[in-house]
């Protein structure tokens, strides 16, 4: 077993491990133990009583979180011309198709999320080897393959994000910075899982939402008591 840090034990001894608390108490707790030397990032990790292996209990979708998510998203949008207005009025950070794709086909990725159009999906299905691997891949269900562009920007960069169940029955998901109030923290984090719970697979059997825990980089997770963000 790893040694513990001088900054693990701190941040340990500030809480107990064995405990449950409120989402409240949750965020306020990760606030103070964090020791990182830059702004942290606050992430939930959602146990469901899902098997993801059968499509009927797959469990994916978006929601746009109140007050973002601290981050400063970089956004491609790969259309023809008659969107690029669009697109670079509503924020996107690069704008257009083949010289992106390829780009994209020689390894570039610097970006963290990819909008386009239906129409030019044939050029872009072509590059699910490399964006793909990196969840990059643009998809109608996530809303980044759209005609209405300038919408899909907008809300990317007022803080939409997708999230999907990975092969454990776990969600992933960051929701904000340590440097957001408390409260902020808690408003995005009850607005995912309960979107989370909104999504319910009618084949999923028992508890669905079996262990929540919240933490920020580099620090121990907090679990969090499911009661207190039921719908």
């Amino acid at each position: 077993m790893a040694k513990l840090t001088k900054n693990q034990k701190e941040a340990l001894a500030k809480f107990d491990t064995s405990a449950v608390y409120s989402l409240s108490d949750a965020a306020d707790i990760v606030k103070k133990i964090n020791y990182a030397g830059f702004d942290a990032s606050v992430d939930l990790d959602i146990r469901l009583g899902v098997d993801p292996r059968k499509a009927n209990q797959m469990v994916r979708g978006v929601v746009t979180l109140p007050h973002g998510t601290g981050k400063t998203v970089r956004v491609l949008v790969l259309c023809g011309p008659e969107k690029e207005d669009e697109a670079k009025e509503a924020g996107a950070d690069y704008v257009g198709l083949d010289e992106y794709v390829e780009k994209i086909k020689g390894g570039w990725t610097e970006v963290d999320v990819v909008i386009t159009t239906p129409n030019v999906m044939p050029k872009v299905g072509a590059l699910g080897r490399v964006l793909g691997p990196r969840g990059l891949m643009p998809n109608p269900k996530a809303g980044t393959v759209t005609m209405d562009i300038g919408k899909a920007v907008s809300e990317v960069k007022a803080g939409k994000i997708d999230f999907k169940v990975d092969k454990f029955g776990i969600v992933h998901a960051g929701i904000g910075k340590v440097s957001f109030e408390k409260e902020k923290i808690v408003d995005n984090a009850r607005e995912l899982i309960q979107t989370i719970m909104r999504l319910k697979p009618a084949a999923a059997k028992g508890t669905y939402v079996r262990s929540i825990y919240m933490s920020s980089t580099m620090s121990p997770g907090i679990q969090v008591e499911t009661k207190s963000v039921s719908l």
